[in-house]
C-alpha cells in the first residue's frame, strides 16, 4: 500500500504544467507581503521574498483566509500563487543580524503590500506545488532586493519588540486578537518572535505546523474542561474538489483524520488515516501538516462553543483536485464548523446520511478509521444492549 507522501509526490510530478509568471532577471513589482523559507540543508537554508510583477495591492495572493470565504475558484488561487516569483539566498537560520534578513522581516511584518525591486542571477523559472504549503511560481537566486518604506502591522510590531515574550505566547496572543493565521505564521517564520538571541528563521513548512500545533494545544487544554456534547453532530462543507464531514461525538476529546483521494490521477482510490486519543499524539503524523491544521480548526470551533467532543473528520478529494497547501484543509474545516450542524441519534445514522454525499462508500472510511470503526461498533453494542434489556 502506497503511503500518502509517496502518493502526493507522484501526483505533483504528474501534474500538467501551469502558466506561471514570465519575468527576466530584473523584477519590479509588489510583495503581497510574502516570504518563503526553505528547509533543505537546515540550518543553512534558502530564504527570500516572493514578489509579483504587479504593482499595488496584491495582498489577496498570499491571504488564504480570503480565498474560500471569497468564493475564489481553484484556477484563480493557482493564478495568484504562480504569479509570485520566489527569490532564494543561502542564509543561516540564526544569522538574523544582516540587512537582507531585516528586509525579509520588514516584508513579513508589513501591514500592506510592499513595493519591491529584485535582481536575480538568472531569469526565474519553474513552479512548485505542495500539500504542505501554498504553491508558488518561478524561482531563482536573488542578488539584489530593495523595498519601499512602509508600516508594520501593529500587533506583529509589538511582538517583535518584546524580546522577553516566548514565541508560543506570541502566537497564542496574536491568535486571540484574531490576527490572520497566515500573518502569524509568516512573522514566526521570519524569526520575529521569541526571546532574545533564541530567535531563528523557521522553514515555512515547519512554521505552519508549529503555529497550528501551538494554537491547538492551547485550545485543547480549554476544551477538555468543557461539558461534552449530548448527541452526535455532523458539519459539512465542499470546495475546491474536496468534500469534508466533521462528525462530533458525545464523548471526551479524541480525534481522527481520514482522507480519501479518488481518481485524481486515474483509477486510484487511496484512503489514509491517523488518530489520537484523549492524550496528545506522540510523534509527527504520517499524514503531514493537514492532520494538525484540521485539528486546530475543529478545536477552535469547540472552544468558541465551550463544548467538548470527540472529532472524526472525513475528507474526500476527487478528480480535478490540486494540492494547494494545508490552508485548504484549515479554511474548509473552519467553514464546515460555521455551518449549522445536523444532529443524529448515533454514528450509524450519521454515516447513513453521509453515504449519498461521498463518492467513496462510507464503509471504506469505517474500515480505515480506528476511532470510527470503534464508534460504529459501540453503536451496535448499545443497540444489542437495549434489545436484550
Amino acid at each position: 500500500m502506497i503511503n500518502k507522501g509517496a502518493y502526493l509526490k507522484e501526483l505533483t510530478a504528474a501534474m500538467t504544467p501551469f502558466p506561471a509568471a514570465s519575468v527576466g532577471p530584473e523584477l519590479s513589482g509588489s510583495s503581497p507581503p510574502s516570504i518563503f523559507i526553505g528547509r533543505w540543508n537546515y540550518p543553512d537554508v534558502l530564504a527570500g521574498p516572493m514578489v509579483t510583477p504587479v504593482h499595488g495591492d496584491t495582498a489577496v495572493m498570499d491571504t488564504p483566509e480570503a480565498w474560500i470565504s471569497g468564493n475564489r475558484t481553484q484556477e484563480e488561487i493557482i493564478g495568484y500563487r504562480l504569479g509570485l516569483v520566489r527569490g532564494t539566498r543561502r542564509v543561516n537560520v540564526s544569522g538574523l543580524d544582516n540587512r537582507y534578513i531585516e528586509k525579509l522581516q520588514d516584508v513579513a511584518l508589513s501591514s500592506a503590500s510592499v513595493e519591491s525591486e529584485a535582481g536575480f542571477a538568472r531569469a526565474p523559472r519553474g513552479f512548485f506545488f505542495s500539500e504542505d504549503h501554498a504553491p508558488h511560481g518561478p524561482s531563482a537566486p536573488i542578488d539584489r532586493f530593495e523595498i519601499s518604506a512602509g508600516s508594520w502591522q501593529r500587533d506583529l510590531e509589538k511582538v517583535y519588540y518584546d524580546t522577553d515574550l516566548l514565541a508560543t505566547d506570541a502566537i497564542l496572543g496574536l491568535h486571540k486578537k484574531s490576527v490572520p493565521f497566515s500573518s502569524i505564521q509568516k512573522a514566526f517564520s521570519a524569526g520575529t518572535m521569541g526571546t532574545g538571541r533564541k530567535r531563528r528563521l523557521v522553514p515555512t513548512r515547519w512554521s505552519i505546523t508549529a503555529c497550528d500545533t501551538a494554537i491547538a494545544d492551547n485550545l485543547l487544554a480549554r476544551v477538555k474542561q468543557c461539558t461534552p456534547l449530548d448527541t452526535v453532530r455532523v458539519h459539512e462543507f465542499s470546495s475546491l474538489n474536496n468534500h469534508y464531514a466533521v462528525i462530533l461525538l458525545p464523548s471526551a476529546w479524541q480525534y481522527e483524520w481520514t482522507e480519501a483521494f479518488l481518481h485524481v490521477l486515474g483509477s486510484e482510490e487511496y484512503v489514509f488515516s491517523d488518530w489520537e486519543g484523549h492524550k496528545k499524539k506522540a510523534g509527527y503524523s504520517p499524514l503531514g501538516g493537514c492532520y494538525y491544521s484540521c485539528k486546530m480548526a475543529v478545536l477552535e470551533a469547540l472552544a468558541r462553543e465551550q463544548r467538548q467532543a470527540g472529532a472524526i473528520v472525513l475528507r474526500e478529494a476527487v478528480q480535478g483536485y490540486v494540492p494547494l497547501g494545508v490552508f485548504n484543509v484549515r479554511e474548509n474545516i473552519r467553514h464546515a464548523m460555521q455551518e449549522k450542524g445536523q444532529e443524529f441519534a448515533d454514528v450509524g445514522s450519521a454515516l447513513s446520511a453521509l453515504a449519498g454525499r461521498f463518492v467513496l462508500p462510507v464503509q471504506r472510511f469505517v474500515d480505515e478509521g480506528a476511532l470510527l470503526r470503534q464508534a460504529v461498533r459501540g453503536d451496535h453494542q448499545a443497540t444489542l444492549s437495549a434489545f436484550c434489556s
